[in-house]
C-alpha cells in the first residue's frame, strides 16, 4: 500500500493497516527511524505520578523478597489499588 507526505509531515495510514494493529485515534507511537525505514511503535504513556507509585511498590516489594518477607496478594485488584490504579481503568 502507498501513502503520501502531506502538509505538516502528516501521513494517513491505511485503514486496513489501522484495523488489523487495533489502534484508535488517540493512541501515541514512539517512531524509530532505522536503515533507512521509519516505524511506528505504539506505546502507554503513563502519568508520572502514577509511575511513581508503581516504583515505589516495586522497590518495596524487592526488599520485602531480600528480607524474606514476600507479600503475597489475594486478588489483582489489591495488588492494582497499591499502585494506585483501579482495573476500570485499564480498557483494551
Amino acid at each position: 500500500m502507498l501513502a503520501e507526505i502531506r502538509g505538516r509531515s502528516q501521513i494517513t495510514i491505511p485503514s486496513e493497516i489501522i484495523k488489523k494493529a487495533g489502534v484508535k485515534t488517540g493512541d501515541v507511537f514512539d517512531v524509530v527511524e532505522k536503515d533507512g525505514g521509519i516505524f511506528l511503535c505504539p506505546v502507554v504513556v503513563y502519568p508520572k505520578d502514577k509511575m511513581k507509585k508503581i516504583a515505589r511498590l516495586l522497590k518495596k516489594t524487592d526488599e520485602d523478597i531480600k528480607s524474606g518477607k514476600s507479600k503475597v496478594y489475594s486478588d489483582i485488584d489489591t495488588m492494582f489499588a497499591e499502585m494506585g490504579v483501579t482495573l476500570d481503568e485499564v480498557s483494551d
